[in-house]
């Protein structure tokens, strides 16, 4: 059987929230490492994907692999319950057909206890190959939703390139064009602050705002975002989340291509 206990709830509510207009139903692979999700939009274009450690968890116990198929509006209605402090514990047998959701207050005057139904998902696994990505930028997440909102106010896709300038990101639309340079600095009185770029070859490519600007939703799990390019292949953006854990909440998204719109 499944049984996780979180201390604070609101991670779990940012979580869903930040992918729960991307992918509407999704599988929680839940086995001995942690809990998993990885999961595709409608239109094929992005990848969430998220995985949870044991370690990021009060307790955790899951003695075989279970996978609970649940619809993201239904969770969401049930998370609403939730206070941000709240401990929230999961709990599924072998061979579920409900998962078990209870939040307690932190105070333990006050217990929810919900269950959702089950879905089956038949949900192919992608196998996310490893690449060595040509550059990788660590910036303020704060930062990156800013400049996703702004430039999508101009226009629905953004350049986003590194050089040995920094990155930059430009957009041409109808109504004009805007661009944001951001160059490699050390915040040393607050690292939060820093931006740090690294880079192997030059990188130049462009993506749908409207996928970045989703993305952005996750902004509130951490204090930092990562962007890996390289030529050809989709643009990852990674969320540590509770920090130490190695957890994380990743997107991965599709350049466009020539004059695709």
């Amino acid at each position: 059987m499944l049984e996780a206990r979180l201390t604070q709830a609101s991670l779990f509510k940012k979580v869903v929230d930040a992918i729960k207009d991307l992918v509407q139903d999704c599988n929680f692979d839940c086995n001995d490492s942690g809990i998993n999700l990885q999961a595709m939009d409608n239109s094929h274009v992005a990848l969430v994907s998220m995985s949870l450690k044991t370690d990021a968890f009060a307790s955790f116990r899951c003695d075989r692999n279970i996978a609970l198929g649940i619809n993201l509006g239904s969770l969401t209605k049930v998370l609403r319950a939730a206070g941000n402090d709240d401990v929230l514990s999961l709990k599924a047998e072998d061979a579920p057909d409900v998962v078990n959701i209870v939040f307690e207050s932190s105070s333990q005057d006050r217990i929810s206890e919900y269950d959702i139904k089950l879905m089956d998902i038949d949900q192919e696994h992608l196998g996310i190959p490893e690449t060595d990505y040509a550059a990788m930028v660590t910036m303020p997440a704060a930062e990156f939703q800013r400049i996703c909102r702004d430039l999508s106010a101009l226009s629905e896709s953004v350049a986003i390139e590194v050089s040995k300038e920094g990155v930059k990101f430009t957009c041409t639309g109808d109504i004009g064009s805007g661009s944001v340079q951001l160059r490699s600095n050390t915040n040393v009185e607050n690292p939060k602050e820093s931006i740090e770029i690294e880079m192997t070859e030059p990188v130049a490519l462009t993506f749908s705002l409207k996928y970045l600007v989703n993305f952005c939703k996750a902004s509130g799990l951490s204090d930092k975002v990562k962007l890996k390019l390289s030529a050809e292949v989709p643009l990852l953006v990674e969320y540590p989340l509770s920090e130490g854990t190695n957890s994380f909440l990743q997107f991965y998204l599709a350049p466009k291509i020539g004059d695709e719109e």
